[in-house]
């Protein structure tokens, strides 16, 4: 009952432990607590909140930096209330200079999370698959992840840095810029929108020896990968950021279609949970029974 009764605490240590195993752990992404908690009782260890579905969530608009810091950590913050386990984070590029970096980091560990990661790109920011993107000077990048590595107060709190050169730079320039901010402090690189296979491996034999995140959108720009190939090629963290969103998105359509035609959802309703069973995903019987145990009448 972690949503009533306050988070488990070690999600950032939880965390590192499983980025020792044997392959990489997976986060199915999650838009608000609702979703979270459905990564959750479906067996996945850790839970990604994507900004792309938060800004959706919460705006009904696209990624394109519209939502503030306290924004996204109150989301976030709501995320890991609702699961007992680690939550990593999109803390977009931190919301300013080094020194806000600094706010954010600290604002997001408060929140409870296990890990952020943070990218290089300017202000307003997109969604690392759309067109458009700009990055700031690799210096500057590098001294936020020094920022945010001197701004952690618990040594376990994953520091993601993320690197959307790629679109904009080249390959070859993402991989440099990588590297200065491996050698900054970042515990784990993302390197967003990969092209192709060959990229997807190189990286990977460009830094053995550091943890590497792969972002797995469907319909972006980077192909899609076996599991199998992403486990033989190192990757330590998989993310799945819209995997969710869409699947709910496409449901909720359909129920509307059906109600819009026939008047009624009954065909549509068919393959939902029945309410009850719905009850029981969200923890009524929980916690009612937990209300009788302080009921004194």
């Amino acid at each position: 009952m972690a949503g009533l009764l306050g988070r488990r605490e070690g999600g950032a240590r939880r965390l590192r432990e499983m980025l020792l195993g044997a392959g990489p752990v997976l986060a199915p992404g999650a838009y608000d607590a609702m979703s979270a908690l459905l990564v959750e009782q479906a067996g996945f260890p850790a839970v990604y909140m994507t900004g792309f579905g938060t800004t959706a969530s919460l705006l009904g608009r696209p990624d394109i930096g519209l939502l503030t810091m306290s924004e996204m950590t109150a989301a976030a913050r709501r995320i890991v209330s609702a699961v007992d386990i680690p939550v990593i984070a999109d803390a977009d590029n931190g919301y300013g200079n080094a020194i806000n970096v600094m706010r954010t980091v600290r604002e997001y560990e408060a929140a409870g999370v296990a890990a952020i990661h943070l990218e290089d790109q300017t202000s307003p920011k997109r969604c690392g698959h759309m067109e458009g993107k700009e990055v700031i000077p690799a210096g500057t990048m590098a001294g936020k992840v020094e920022a945010a590595v001197a701004a952690r107060e618990d040594p376990d709190f994953v520091i993601i840095a993320r690197t959307d050169a790629r679109a904009v730079e080249g390959f070859d320039a993402a991989l440099e810029r990588a590297r200065r901010y491996r050698d900054a402090g970042a515990d784990m690189l993302f390197l967003e929108a990969l092209r192709t296979d060959a990229e997807i491996e190189a990286a990977a034999a460009a830094f053995p020896d550091t943890p590497l995140l792969f972002n797995w959108v469907e319909g972006g720009k980077t192909p899609p990968t076996s599991l199998a190939r992403l486990t033989e090629l190192g990757y330590r963290l998989v993310i799945f950021p819209v995997s969710t969103l869409l699947a709910a998105t496409s449901a909720v359509q359909n129920v509307l279609a059906e109600l819009a035609e026939a008047g009624t959802p009954t065909d549509a309703v068919q393959p939902m949970p029945a309410l009850n069973d719905f009850f029981t995903t969200v923890g009524l019987p929980d916690v009612l029974h937990l209300g009788k145990r302080y009921d004194h009448d």
